[in-house]
């Protein structure tokens, strides 16, 4: 199935030729799409010299720093109208391993999400401090007991969706970032009926450049989280209480 993995990039001059290379190497069949918030460091231009090079490259420029989850939602409309079928979320940064790709893909034959987690027997993670571990594994616990779902690893970025399931969300109303967007993506999808597999990955902390993970990601995304469990389990009562 045609493929198109979206690349966010925000200042990742240093690490993005190395995980271009190896996305390209690992899966020689997709296409990438970086998508650049206007880069200082010069990334943008890089990556429009690198897709002069390779028809399997294309860049989209915009203005400023406009978050994740709208980089993410650019990048979707901008392949679901060349008609790939199969849309990948990356990082720049190599912290989702290419080597990973190839099996994520072959999972996506028979799931409308596909997750590479860190939470499922076989998953790890790498070079992560005690905080990171702790922040992570208790978030998405509070997502699965506030939203009723399954799904280990919700918050994890490295994942893909069927083009299908894409065109039956209403992508126009997403408005969270980080976090918080890739639990509301998933949760759309599974209130839409789709079927969520998790694939086992390992994730390793960066190596160069720095995290954008900030505490007003983490705040967005516990006070949405709440919101849409408060309203999910309110429906349940009041759905026990007409039964009765």
């Amino acid at each position: 199935m045609r493929t198109l993995v979206i690349i966010p990039t925000y200042n990742e001059r240093a690490a993005l030729p190395r995980q271009l290379e190896a996305v390209l190497d690992a899966a020689p069949g997709v296409d990438v799409l970086v998508v650049d918030d206007g880069s200082p460091d010069g990334t943008g231009e890089w990556a429009d010299g690198r897709a002069r090079d390779d028809a399997r490259v294309h860049v989209m420029h915009r203005a400023s720093k406009q978050g994740l989850g709208a980089a993410y939602l650019a990048g979707f409309a901008w392949g679901l109208e060349r008609g790939y079928e199969l849309l990948c979320e990356m990082d720049a940064d190599g912290s989702h391993r290419a080597s990973d790709l190839p099996v994520l893909l072959a999972a996506a034959s028979s799931a409308d999400l596909v997750i590479g987690s860190r939470w499922v027997p076989g998953g790890s993670v790498v070079n992560w401090p005690r905080h990171r571990l702790l922040l992570s594994t208790g978030a998405n616990t509070y997502v699965r007991l506030a939203l009723g779902i399954g799904v280990r690893d919700a918050t994890a970025g490295f994942r893909v969706y069927r083009a299908t399931m894409l065109r039956s969300l209403e992508l126009s109303d997403v408005e969270s970032q980080g976090y918080c967007f890739q639990v509301d993506m998933c949760w759309r999808v599974v209130r839409a009926g789709g079927r969520v597999v998790e694939v086992p990955i390992t994730f390793v902390e960066r190596e160069v450049g720095t995290s954008k993970m900030s505490g007003a990601i983490i705040r967005e995304a516990l006070v949405k989280v709440t919101q849409w469990g408060a309203v999910h389990r309110g429906r349940q009562v009041a759905g026990l209480v007409r039964r009765r």
